[in-house]
């Protein structure tokens, strides 16, 4: 049959097949959204954006003032992944919201620190004092593993909770003899006198960084989770096939000068996508093994309710299904 019942099969055809990738009537996808804040593990992801390694309209990065932000706009469904701690990811399923680990991004091996006034000359000698701490899991984290070394307990100091950058203020006027601090802020401190008594690589596979994604978002949309997974290792092999370049590019936001930066490398240890795979599978896998420990102390300190769910925590499709480009050094 002709007349206006076939014109009108035949425009909607042509919409159809105008439109096709999106479907006829259906709304475009936005990028999946990915939220890290100011922390040179996450800068793979920078490269990858600033480099145009990655479609803008497959992945968004959104770069936020802390992990706490991140942590609300995951919660809000403002983001659809992030990068985060594995305490801090351990506490967010905890509060049962639905969030998988799909890769191991980093691990601190010394750019967390404990520094002290030059008067406090072994850890023992932190008795009685104040210790500065911001409000974070790493920081509670770093100092339960202070005092075990110096053999105390926190019933043998005094915590005092403020923002980092508040730190070097309360160390000059005396209100702290120590404080807990971290790459790139812990320099200026250090430069002010105050020396590194303790730091991460003295805890070592307890401070992981992860990247995480929603469950509903890995259930619907896996392909955009490959292409963040293909962004974070793009942007890698360029962060450690020219890290001069990279830290020219990316110190400035970081607030540190080129040198400064690739000074706070040193105390990072990123894992490759192969070296993330074999963390994250296997019938125990390997990060089981470093997060159990976290996952213990976080308990014993009241910040986790009960164990990890390791089994509903880890997705390893993604990491098996994006390519593999070889172990770094």
């Amino acid at each position: 049959m002709t007349g206006w019942g076939g014109r009108i099969r035949a425009v909607v055809g042509a919409a159809c097949l105008f439109i096709g990738v999106v479907g006829c009537g259906e709304a475009p996808q936005p990028p999946l959204t990915v939220g890290i804040n100011t922390w040179v593990g996450f800068d793979p992801l920078v490269l990858a954006r600033d480099r145009s390694m990655t479609d803008r309209q497959t992945i968004k990065v959104v770069e936020l003032i802390s992990s706490a932000e991140a942590l609300r706009h995951l919660r809000n469904g403002l983001l659809d992944a992030a990068a985060l701690t594995l305490d801090e990811t351990l506490r967010l399923a905890d509060s049962g919201f639905d969030v998988r680990i799909v890769a191991v991004l980093d691990t601190s091996s010394g750019a967390d620190v404990v520094l002290a006034a030059p008067e406090v000359r072994s850890l023992p000698e932190l008795r009685g004092r104040a210790i500065a701490v911001e409000e974070a899991t790493v920081g509670t984290l770093v100092l339960e593993r202070l005092l075990q070394k110096a053999g105390l307990t926190s019933a043998d100091v005094s915590v005092v909770k403020m923002e980092s950058t508040q730190h070097l203020m309360a160390l000059r006027s005396g209100r702290v003899s120590a404080a807990v601090s971290y790459a790139p802020i812990e320099g200026a401190i250090r430069r002010a006198g105050y020396r590194r008594i303790f730091d991460s690589s003295q805890m070592p596979g307890e401070i992981l960084d992860v990247l995480v994604v929603r469950g509903e978002v890995l259930r619907r949309r896996p392909a955009a989770v490959d292409a963040l997974l293909n962004a974070w290792s793009g942007g890698l092999s360029v962060l450690r096939l020219d890290a001069p370049g990279a830290a020219a590019t990316l110190a400035p936001g970081a607030d540190l000068t080129p040198r400064d930066y690739l000074e706070v490398l040193k105390g990072l240890r990123f894992f490759a996508p192969d070296e993330s795979l074999l963390l994250l599978t296997g019938p125990a896998p390997e990060l089981v093994r470093l997060g159990q420990p976290v996952a213990d102390t976080l308990m014993g300190l009241g910040l986790l309710r009960q164990p990890p769910n390791w089994a509903a925590l880890i997705d390893s499709a993604p990491a098996e299904r994006a390519p593999q480009s070889g172990l770094l050094p």
